[in-house]
């Protein structure tokens, strides 16, 4: 009886024991494929410096009186800064078509064929497996970009986006096992010790020291999206696009314009931070492109008078853009924006670039003071249309932004002046005259 009952139990474990297994093979597949959504799906992660690095770079004194060295540090954030190289092909001068003109410049110009134009500027290495972020005006109409590393190594690098808004660009060396810049995590306060690395004037990695002079640093008209940390750490034009660190070797801005009148440094220099840094390079590896919240409202910030003692804070809509989410919103032109989730509009950038860092389809909720009383209106922000870009300033020689290398209002890409056919003509005839004669004198 107890035998005939064990052979029954056996049989009809044995009948389930197929699905069972069968349910193990569903579920391990089920798996597989959730590992394999997940990293296809992973976006890029700031690098972060782990707490043995961090002790390890702490600022150590070398001798009894209170003078700290920062080689640590440097040692090891000047392993993720490299030197960036781009090949621009000059197009031939339109003059060359004509024979006499030609000999002219080919004697003193050189070459009349196409020509290739060496910039410099810098890199950091946000990643193991190659990227690294850049100023866009570095690899702005590059042809070929080089990239010089710490250890002496060199690669060819392709862009895989790049933002002019914000003057960023993401490019990718065919390369592994990288060292990547650890990003701060906590904000950067005035007063903090900043150093900046990078190749200024092509001498080579230079490390300068300083201090976090200001944050949020806007209106100089370099780039639509501003929000600058200033530095009186020396950046010069080919520090572009290097690394702006804390005392313990950790990023906390993209170096990328400077305030100067001679071109080189004044001690006022700007840089991207890494907030900005790290939504644009998500944004640019992801999709390659950023995609950016908008309103649809032209706006002012509203007029102060410093002689009073009260002061007037908010933006004033001039114009809400038919069938833009400012107009579907509610907005009218004369609105008066106060705050935007809480955080109060002090003038019209903090509103740019506060509505500038939400992706679309963000719903903002708005304080509006109108005819005298306050409203809440909500709007769902759209994404941005494409906007002409930012052409570069014309040339003024007292008060410029760099040099080649960083955003400039002096003398960068400066075009020869074309003449007009009256001039062409008498410069024709007198060229003429003048190697009929072989150069010598009337």
């Amino acid at each position: 009886m107890s035998s005939s009952r064990n052979t029954s139990n056996k049989a009809s474990s044995l009948k389930w024991l197929p699905w069972v297994l069968l349910l193990i093979v569903i579920a391990a597949f089920i798996w597989l494929f959730t590992s394999m959504k997940t990293t296809s799906e992973a976006t890029w992660e700031p690098p972060r410096t782990t707490p043995a690095e961090q002790q390890a770079s702490e600022p150590v004194a070398d001798t009894p009186a209170p003078i700290s060295s920062y080689h640590n540090a440097v040692a090891r954030a000047s392993q993720s800064v490299v030197n960036i190289y781009t090949t621009q092909t000059m197009a031939e001068h339109p003059y060359m078509d004509d024979p006499v003109l030609r000999r002219f410049f080919e004697f003193h110009s050189g070459p009349s064929q196409e020509q290739g134009n060496t910039n410099l500027g810098s890199g950091v290495i946000v990643s193991e497996d190659g990227y690294i972020v850049t100023n866009a005006h570095v690899i702005e109409k590059a042809d070929e970009i080089t990239v010089a590393f710490n250890d002496g190594r060199k690669s060819r690098a392709k862009i895989i986006g790049t933002d002019p808004d914000s003057d960023l660009a993401v490019i990718k060396v065919d390369m592994q096992g990288l060292t990547p810049l650890g990003f701060r995590e906590n904000p950067i306060r005035v007063g903090d010790l900043a150093l900046a690395i990078g190749n200024p004037f092509g001498v080579g990695q230079t490390v300068t020291q300083g201090i976090i002079s200001a944050t949020g640093r806007t209106g100089f008209g370099v780039n639509k999206f501003e929000d600058f940390i200033q530095t009186d750490a020396a950046i010069n034009p080919g520090n572009s696009g290097g690394a702006l660190v804390d005392a313990r070797g950790e990023l906390v801005g993209i170096n990328t314009v400077i305030f100067s009148r001679s071109g080189g440094s004044m001690g006022i220099g700007f840089a991207i931070p890494t907030a900005i840094v790290e939504q644009v390079m998500n944004a640019l590896i992801k999709d390659g492109k950023v995609s950016r919240g908008w309103l649809g409202i032209e706006i002012q910030s509203q007029l102060r008078d410093p002689t009073q003692l009260e002061t007037s804070t908010g933006v004033e809509v001039l114009k809400a853009i038919k069938n833009s989410p400012a107009a579907k919103s509610g907005l009218k032109v004369g609105d008066i924006i106060l705050t935007i989730d809480g955080v109060e509009m002090t003038d019209a950038n903090t509103l740019i670039q506060y509505v500038a860092r939400k992706p679309p389809n963000t719903e903002l909720e708005a304080q509006v003071l109108r005819n005298g009383s306050n409203q809440q209106v909500t709007i769902l922000l759209e994404e941005r249309p494409e906007q002409q870009p930012i052409e570069r300033p014309v040339v003024i020689h007292d008060e410029t932004l760099g040099g080649r290398g960083h955003p400039s209002l002096q003398g960068e890409g400066q075009e020869v002046p074309m003449m007009s056919k009256e001039e062409r003509d008498r410069m024709r005839e007198e060229l003429l005259q003048l190697f009929e004669r072989d150069g010598a004198p009337r």
